[in-house]
């Protein structure tokens, strides 16, 4: 059997695949293993899927060459946006229950999950538009040469996909790669594979050939590494941790040397200057850590607060933080859901414990929520010193640590004391300090007066530690694209 029959409590009952979707087909994995998801919300198991070996990688890289040198390089620019605007439509067609399943999966309030897929929709169909938009350009070089550049496709794509925005990152992924024409194999996170599976399904009733999006379930360790690896994988894709992410870099370049995009970790700061209007600001900062359960690459865990004001805001962002309504995904009023495995949780509480430890006061939280399900209450630290691990370390919780600055020169400093530099926040009301500090700040994204607003037109990706490359916007294209240069000669022989 190749799906199941599951119930969510909004959508109802539905089929979910639970096969490796192969050459548009769903397929059993060669040794036959499967594992189970589980449901965050209430540690029992969802069901099983197939679990993929480096034989079933194998496979699906076969079946993604076959339709790159075949029908798919056949296919026009114009038709390749078409499908992906297709696949866009039946993504929005599809949206409650996409939602649910990743609710479900997942942990993430429904209501979250509904604005995600509607950015899947939106991100597929910006990539579509692109599609026949993908030029090069004729340079003058001299009379005698006609020379010219084309934009060619890297090849196969071996992409691998986190847990905290299941189809969020499949979008992500697949949106620019398909666009710039060419095939994709790509690995779920073993924690979440329902919602990617119930969309591979919408491939192949957009009509995508056979073997030009292959989405596959698996461990890390095992289809992952036989991803980074492949020989005849082109270019590897990754959004996860920095230490998984280093070692997909290796792989890549012992193997065939294979181009690499990675996005990576982040210990982003947040300030907060003196002349912030402070509701609106406790709103943001409350919005940039405890979003998706704090369970975002991106999320504004370090929170620095002029001193004028950093009493009222402690103690206004205490109150707002402990408002937020932490339980069941599915329900109505629902911000924060459960993290999503045991392993996070236990992860996420051991840093809780060494911040207690170290000596740092918790403002509100700092225990778990209820006695079933992977819950955590929101947690707020303060008198908090840089060395200190909560300080330093991706938490990846709903974790976040508060201290005092002075000037714009000590936010600075202190807001690019991180090794990571994936995101920022100002807050402030004085344009030329927002300004002056967001060019300042070595982050490839700064929010000013907001946090965690994306937009699938907008590159996104880090500085140092939090990777390389970016993903949407058109300077996701370049990472999928491989600049040949022509050079015609028009003029009688220059030698002989």
């Amino acid at each position: 059997m190749t799906t199941t029959q599951l119930e969510t409590p909004s959508s109802g009952k539905y089929t979910q695949p639970t096969g490796l979707f192969i050459n548009n087909e769903w397929v059993k994995g060669v040794d036959g293993k499967t594992f189970e998801t589980i449901n965050p919300s209430t540690e029992e198991v969802i069901c099983s899927v197939a679990e993929a070996t480096e034989k079933d990688v194998d496979i699906a890289v076969a079946a993604a060459r076959k339709a790159f040198e075949g029908p798919w390089k056949k296919v026009t620019p114009e038709e390749r946006g078409r499908l992906l605007v297709k696949l866009a439509d039946l993504v929005e067609k599809n949206l409650d229950l996409l939602a649910a399943v990743e609710a479900l999966d997942n942990g993430k309030a429904l209501s979250m999950a509904k604005v995600d897929v509607g950015m899947v929709a939106g991100c597929l169909r910006y990539y579509g538009g692109w599609a026949d938009k993908i030029e090069g350009k004729v340079i003058d070089t001299n009379p005698d040469t006609f020379s010219y550049t084309r934009h060619e496709p890297v090849g196969v794509c071996g992409q691998i996909i986190p847990w905290n925005f299941p189809l969020l990152m499949w979008s992500w992924k697949i949106g620019p790669a398909v666009a710039t024409g060419n095939t994709v194999v790509l690995k779920t996170a073993e924690q979440t594979p329902l919602s990617a599976l119930v969309a591979a399904n919408l491939v192949k009733e957009a009509g995508f050939p056979p073997g030009v999006i292959n989405i596959i379930s698996g461990f890390g360790k095992v289809a992952g590494a036989a991803i980074s690896s492949h020989m005849d994988v082109d270019k590897v894709a990754f959004t996860g941790s920095t230490v998984v992410g280093r070692q997909i870099m290796k792989a890549a370049a012992s193997s065939n040397l294979k181009k690499v995009t990675l996005e990576l970790g982040g210990k982003s700061p947040n300030i907060v200057f003196n002349d912030a209007d402070i509701e609106n600001a406790i709103s943001w900062v409350n919005f940039g850590i405890f979003f998706n359960h704090g369970q975002c690459c991106c999320a504004g865990s370090r929170i620095y607060v002029q001193s004028g004001i950093y009493d009222k805001f402690v103690e206004r962002f205490k109150a707002r933080a402990t408002a937020n309504k932490v339980g069941d995904p599915f329900g109505d009023d629902t911000f924060q859901g459960p993290q999503v495995s045991q392993l996070q949780f236990d992860r996420i509480m051991g840093y809780i414990e060494e911040g207690k430890k170290e000596g740092a006061t918790v403002v509100t939280g700092g225990e778990r929520h209820g006695d079933k399900g992977y819950f955590i209450q929101p947690t707020i630290f303060s008198d908090v010193k840089e060395d200190m691990k909560i300080m330093q370390e991706e938490i990846f919780g709903p974790v976040c640590s508060i201290a005092k600055f002075e000037t714009e020169e000590d936010a600075i400093k202190v807001g690019n004391g991180s090794t990571y530099g994936l995101a920022a926040a100002v807050h402030t009301t004085n344009l030329n300090t927002a300004i002056r500090v967001a060019n300042s700040l070595r982050a490839g994204t700064v929010w000013v007066n907001q946090y965690n607003m994306l937009h699938h037109t907008t590159p996104f990706g880090g500085y140092k530690s939090s990777g390389l490359g970016r993903e949407l916007g058109e300077e996701a294209l370049f990472n999928y694209t491989e600049t040949k240069s022509v050079a015609i000669r028009l003029g009688d022989a220059l030698f002989g």
